[in-house]
């Protein structure tokens, strides 16, 4: 007679099971048909990248447990795949195993069936198995031979959050998947959330960043070389691929160095899609999107574009003018644009170029993969509805396939450099119009040439006389610092430029740079380093130095000749930013000196190289804490306040205290560096303004900074002082204390953002509620809500109601202080679509977050 065990003791049996083969399970990186792993027991792949089994976030508290996948040597458990993240298991324990049907199952402590992988289409035999790959793919392989033919279902064709090097994005026509990734609801709870980033299909590839049902990102269509609205997507240490065929449709990656750990997530808490790399133990921002105000999707309606370097972003395609004049001159161009002249459907109709453009979203338009460019011409002005036609496919530079626009022109923004050539249709006589304006600004030819001959004539006398006077210059410099004397521990010794590597290095161009950096000691009292210097410090720039990228360009770290760690902040040949910007940091910077002030070392010219030597933060930015969901438990609430503090003092003395009135215009957390002992520097002074005299209020047609941060007055009418800056810290302070981005948190059954929120449980007496869930250890619950009442009276929307930073200071510091009641805050009630960053994610120094335009 057969006895059976009572079903509910089978989960018991399983444990006891697990617990005699631990030792043999938790070495393994696969389980066969009798396999299983249960409570704390994982699958390791073979090199020790990745570990797969069961998890819970806080602790389990709320009872839910996951089959989830995470980096095998990194603390902090970093998830980048979850089997069953729409179906936790209650009851534990969970058994996750390998079915003789070859689904992978996980039973609760009922033994119910919580969760199972699809059933394969290939037979499946007595010897499969299920094995964790190095690359982070959980393979079931119908046989355990693991070759591609075996494979009956795999972890890559089912992403969650995070895209792997080797996954795909997109769609598998031939095998009907459509892999997709989706945010995590929270940062403790996996199950999907707001967030999805995908692939549609139709006309040309295209990748699109949804918030529930809305577009808020589009990646530009796919041209065969790049996707358009991606131009830094190439990379040294990065493939990418982008593949379009009958079959399927994806985009991929992949990375040159085995060593370097990277992941490309849909963050929840930002609404971003982030590629991270781990370098110095942390994770660190290598790109994000969107960037600035004119990605967000459609920004300026049909037939408008985006361009971040003008004072109003929208503008309208030639030949169009704005649907809504009031609209746009309030700064909101979704309106878009009309034509200033119908078409006449025939010959009377032309074709006006734009190059330097995101190519519009093509999902609605048709592609013909065959046709030349004149083809495509003829097959657009025989459709009335036509409005646009461009080459499908411009790989090495050749044109391939067509692709016609019968729809609005939508999603365009300009770049600075060409992408490819987009022929717009406009009635010919709009056309000859165009083309007589570019003739009149351009000058005859005699003009020229006698401008040619008289200029050169001058420049010929006056370069021999300035020849004499540079000798007698560069003699004298040389005189002067052959023997320099005195030295200070705290100024790195002067290094000349090099100029052996560089004999093509012209006099005229020499004179160039001296006059555009004005970065020699004598003005600043700044060291001047050697380009090689520079070189050898950071190992000739080396990916693995590279600690973070902004609208300035990269940052790395090294170690200089003497021994010292710095960051250099090198100026990138494609950056939006230029002299002016360089210039204006050097100037204000090396004239500060405060204990909470980032400091520059020195500078580096050479031909087009531009460089910013700070001291080194060993720890990083106040935004890789504060937003970080492991950083911010090691951040009690002392050592905020703390942080809190030392930042109002920095802008006290920016404000009054220092030679020189400083306007910083950019204060964010990732623009507070932290030192080795956690004291806060501000830093980033590239579009600071220096007031003189007795001037308070300045205001400027470009508008600067990043949304979230920068005040009402100052986004809105250019208006900035002080007062603008004291708005910045109160929004910073907010998110101290709360562990969330203003921009990134957003209350849905209010209908608040981060600002409201605040003041609504301020008026409540729930202010307390603010403080960050995951703070650990004792606390002042007075000093944390003067805090968020400070923080409350520096957002207040008139600059005139909000304190001076030696009020602040004295609030913040005085236990016995009688604040004064704060009013609304300066924010417009709701969801900020546009209340995007203009810089580049956090870097480890975040040196390099410089804006030039408010995006």
């Amino acid at each position: 007679m057969t006895t059976c065990a009572p079903r509910s003791l089978l989960p018991l049996l399983f444990v006891a099971a697990a617990t005699f083969f631990s030792r043999a399970v938790t070495a393994a990186d696969s389980i066969g048909l009798a396999g299983f792993i249960t409570g704390n027991q994982t699958l390791v792949s073979a090199s020790g990248v990745f570990q797969l089994g069961f998890f819970s976030r806080d602790g389990g508290a709320d009872g839910r447990t996951y089959l989830g996948m995470w980096y095998a040597s990194i603390p902090g458990q970093t998830v980048v795949w979850v089997a069953n993240r729409q179906d936790p298991v209650y009851n534990t324990p969970a058994v996750a195993r390998l079915s003789a049907d070859g689904r992978i199952v996980i039973v609760d402590g009922q033994n119910a069936t919580v969760w199972s992988s699809p059933a394969p289409a290939i037979n499946v035999t007595g010897a499969a198995a299920a094995r964790l790959h190095d690359n982070g793919n959980f393979v079931v392989s119908s046989d355990g031979s693991f070759s591609q033919e075996s494979v009956a279902w795999q972890s890559f064709d089912y992403p969650t959050d995070t895209l792997l090097p080797g996954m795909k994005l997109g769609v598998d026509i031939k095998k009907g998947i459509t892999r997709n990734i989706t945010s995590w609801r929270s940062q403790s709870d996996p199950s999907p959330g707001t967030y999805t980033f995908k692939l549609i299909l139709g006309g040309l590839p295209e990748f699109f960043l949804f918030r529930g049902p809305t577009i808020i990102y589009a990646s530009g269509p796919y041209n065969g070389a790049e996707l358009t609205g991606v131009p830094d997507l190439r990379s040294q240490d990065f493939t990418f691929t982008v593949v379009s065929s009958r079959d399927e449709t994806y985009y991929s990656y992949s990375i040159r160095d085995p060593s370097l750990l990277s992941r490309f997530v849909v963050d929840t808490t930002a609404g971003l899609v982030q590629r991270f790399v781990w370098i110095n133990g942390a994770w660190t921002s290598f790109w994000y999107y969107p960037t600035d105000q004119c990605d967000s999707y459609a920004k300026c309606g049909a037939f408008g574009y985006c361009d971040v370097s003008t004072s109003m972003p929208c503008s309208c395609l030639p030949g169009f003018q704005p649907r809504s004049p009031q609209q746009w001159s309030l700064r909101d161009g979704s309106g878009g644009c009309v034509r200033t002249t119908n078409l006449t459907c025939g010959a009377g109709d032309g074709f006006w170029t734009v190059n330097r453009m995101k190519l519009p979203e093509a999902t609605n338009a048709t592609v013909y993969a065959g046709f030349s460019l004149d083809q495509c011409r003829q097959v657009c002005l025989a459709n009335c509805r036509c409005s646009a036609y461009a080459a499908a496919n411009v790989s090495g530079g050749v044109s391939r396939g067509c692709v016609i626009w019968a729809v609005d022109l939508l999603d365009m923004r300009q770049y600075t450099e060409i992408v490819q050539d987009v022929y717009v249709r406009l009635a010919q006589s709009q056309i000859d119009a165009l083309n007589a304006a570019a003739n009149r600004r351009r000058p005859s030819n005699s003009a020229v040439v006698a401008a040619v001959v008289t200029v050169s004539g001058v420049l010929l006398l006056g370069a021999a006389g300035w020849w004499f006077w540079r000798s007698k210059a560069r003699r004298r410099r040389r005189d002067d610092t052959a023997a320099p004397t005195g030295s200070r521990d705290d100024v790195l010794p002067y290094r000349v430029r090099d100029r052996s590597q560089h004999p093509v290095l012209t006099a005229a161009r020499d004179q160039r740079l001296d006059e555009e950096t004005e970065c020699h000691d004598k003005d600043l009292d700044l060291p001047l380093l050697d380009l090689k210097a520079v070189f050898a410090a950071t190992d000739d720039f080396a990916v693995s130095n590279k600690i973070g990228e902004g609208g300035f360009g990269p940052v790395y770290m090294g170690k200089l000749e003497d021994g010292q760690e710095v960051a250099v902040k090198r100026l990138s040949k494609r950056s939006v930013q230029g002299v002016v910007e360089f210039k204006n940091e050097v100037k204000l910077i090396a004239k500060l000196q405060h204990r909470n002030l980032v400091r520059l070392l020195g500078c580096c010219i050479d031909d087009d190289e531009r460089m910013l030597v700070y001291e080194y933060m060993p720890n990083q930015s106040l935004d890789t804490f504060i937003f970080d969901e492991g950083k911010r438990r090691m951040l009690r609430w002392s050592k905020r306040f703390e942080i809190i503090v030392g930042i109002a003092r920095g802008l006290l003395y920016l404000h009054e205290d220092s030679r020189f009135r400083i306007i910083h215009r950019d204060l964010k957390a990732s623009n507070v560096l932290l030192d080795v002992n956690m004291v806060p520097k501000i830093s980033d002074f590239g579009i600071a303004r220096m007031f003189g005299g007795d001037q308070t209020t300045a205001y400027t047609r470009k508008v600067v900074g990043t949304y979230g941060y920068m005040s009402p007055e100052y986004a809105m009418d250019g208006v900035f002082s002080m007062k603008s800056d004291v708005y910045s810290f109160g929004v910073l302070v907010l998110e101290i204390i709360t562990g969330k981005r203003n921009r990134g948190f957003y209350e849905t059954e209010l209908d608040l953002n981060l600002l409201r929120y605040a003041w609504l449980l301020w008026k409540e007496g729930r202010s307390a509620e603010l403080l960050d869930e995951l703070l650990g250890g004792s606390f002042d619950y007075s000093e944390v809500l003067r805090c968020v009442q400070v923080a409350l009276l520096c957002v207040e929307v008139q600059p005139k109601n909000r304190p001076l930073m030696s009020s602040v200071l004295m609030m913040l510091s005085s236990e016995n202080a009688t604040l004064p009641e704060p009013n609304e805050p300066g924010v417009n009630i709701g969801r900020h679509t546009s209340d995007t960053d203009s810089s580049q994610t956090q870097t480890a120094n975040s040196v390099t977050i410089t804006a030039i335009e408010c995006r």
